[in-house]
Formats: C-alpha cells, structure tokens, sequence
C-alpha cells in the first residue's frame, strides 16, 4: 500500500500527518512572520534611497547588498547570533527540551515561536478531520497558513503584506474554476460567488474606510484589511461575508473594550483589524455553511 492510498483510507493517519505537517510549516510560518516585514522595510528603505540619490542603508560598506531573504541567512539565535543547528530546530520539541532558551547562550526563546507552530498543527488536524483527504483539505490547509501568517504579522506591525493577500485572493479565484456548481462546502466555491465576494469583500470595506474618513477625519482601517476580505469573499463566497464582518467586528469591539478597561490603553490607539478578519474567516470556513444554511431556514422554511 502506497503512502497516499494509506493517507486516503485512515482518517486518523491522515489527520496525524496533517498534524505534524502542520508543525513543520508552522517553523517555516515562524520565519515568515519575522522576516517579511524586515524585508518590505529594506525594500522600501531601497526605493526612497534610490529615489532621493542616497546610498541604501542596506547596503554595507564592502559592495553587495546583504541577502535577507525567507531562506537566508539561516535562523539564529536573537541574542547572541549563533546559528540554530538543526537538532534544535524540531518544530515544538525542540523549545520544550531547551526549556524555552538558546542551547549556545541561554537566553529565553519567545514563548511565540512554539504557540505558532502548535496553532498551525492544532488548526491543520482540525482542517483534515473536518475535509478528509482531497484536494480540497490541501486548499483549506493552504487558507489556514495564509491566515496564520497575516495574523502575526498584522499584530506585530498593523501590516498585511500584499505580497500575502493579493497571491491569497488570486488563489481563492482561480480554484473556483473547479469550484461546484452549487451549494457544497467551500473551498472552493463557484466562480460567480467567488468573483462578487471578492469585489464585495473588497468595495464593502473600502466604502466604509472613505466614509469613517469623511465624517472623522481619521483612517479607520488600512488598505490590507479590504484585500483580506476581498481574498476571504473570493475563498468562501459572497455569502459569508456578513457573517465574517459581524462576527470580526463583535470580537474585536469586545477586545478593544477590554484592552481599555484592563490596561488602560487611549480609545486612539489603533488595533489591527486583520486577525479578527482572519479568525472570523478561518471559522466560517469550518462551520459556515451549516451555521447559514441553519440560519436561512429559520425564515425560509416559515409559511
């Protein structure tokens, strides 16, 4: 018996490898969380240097930029520099057997790096129990990593990358070519609610941004948060996008009130939209389409 027929008549093989498969690209979500915005502010700091006729920051002394890339240098330690050697790079085993600190210096680890890599496996075993093996779990799983990804980062810089939200919205149109006629399980859906979710998800918030503007004065949210929902409209449908933006919007008016009456922050400072956006979206993913079909035939099904 081969691997794939192995993975496609044992669920609970195929949730086991989907599990650790989950943990592995959680160690790689890792250095993307950290790397990417590092790599936008050198490309931009690139960009305004060239513009203006000064020399890059980036640039060392020597001659060639350094390369900073997802794949080089190789991970090392924050504090001291040394590089991780692969035995210590076992996704989640490898922090709880260092006890959360560098093996060369002994300085402590972020907690971060292993909750993400445990969120990824958690969220992908999830994703495989529910969609069975296919290529429609590879598509929810692929959703789920986008979604991990802009969530870190939109915490730690308000920022949702466009080079992770347009490739996220392209994606979600192009797998409705092969999406059902009618009413399965999303993902993927078909074109025409792909294509209106994406252009509702997308005008939806960009009208409200320009109106907030209009009548504030002030920038309620960024220009990410519209492409995320745009890519969330066209992965899941038109048909989701109320229940995104409703459920979005309710937690993250909870958390704000909280964060206000706990620690004290100013009602003017901002909090990033996005990964209300992109558990809202993670969810409706999961348990959207009974929740709505649910929901609908509470008034259809009455005379």
């Amino acid at each position: 018996m081969s691997v794939m027929e192995l993975l496609a008549s044992s669920p609970a093989v195929f949730v086991g490898a989907c599990l650790v498969l989950g943990l592995v690209v959680g160690s790689f979500l890792n250095v993307v969380i950290y790397r990417l915005p590092v790599m936008l502010e050198r490309s931009w700091r690139e960009q305004c240097a060239q513009s203006s006729g000064e020399a890059a920051t980036t640039v060392p002394a020597g001659g060639a930029p350094q390369r900073f890339n997802l794949v080089v240098p190789r991970s090392a330690c924050p504090a001291c520099g040394a590089p991780i050697a692969a035995r210590h790079n076992i996704p989640l085993v490898s922090w709880v057997l260092l006890r959360g600190r560098c093996a060369s210096c002994g300085k402590p680890i972020s907690v971060r790096y292993p909750l993400v890599e445990a969120l990824s496996g958690a969220l992908c075993a999830a994703v495989a129990l529910k969609f069975g093996f296919g290529w429609q779990a590879l598509a929810a799983l692929t959703l789920t990593w986008f979604l991990i990804a802009l969530t870190f980062i939109d915490i730690d810089h308000q920022l949702l990358p466009d080079s992770l939200t347009l490739p996220l919205l392209w994606l979600g149109l192009l797998l409705s070519l092969w999406g059902p006629q009618s009413g399965s399980s999303p993902p993927p859906v078909d074109v025409r609610s792909s294509l209106i979710g994406a252009m509702a998800g997308y005008v939806s918030l960009w009208s409200v941004y320009h109106l907030f503007r209009l009548l504030t004065g002030k920038e309620g949210m960024g220009y990410g948060d519209f492409k995320l929902f745009a890519a969330l409209g066209a992965w899941l449908g038109w048909q989701m996008l109320l229940p995104i933006i409703l459920m979005a919007a309710a937690v993250g008016s909870v958390v704000g009130i909280a964060l206000i009456a706990l620690r004290g922050r100013n009602r003017s400072t901002p909090i990033a939209f996005g990964p209300f956006l992109a558990a809202a979206g993670w969810l409706m993913l999961m348990f959207g389409q009974p929740l709505l079909a649910a929901y609908l035939g509470l008034f259809i099904a009455r005379p």
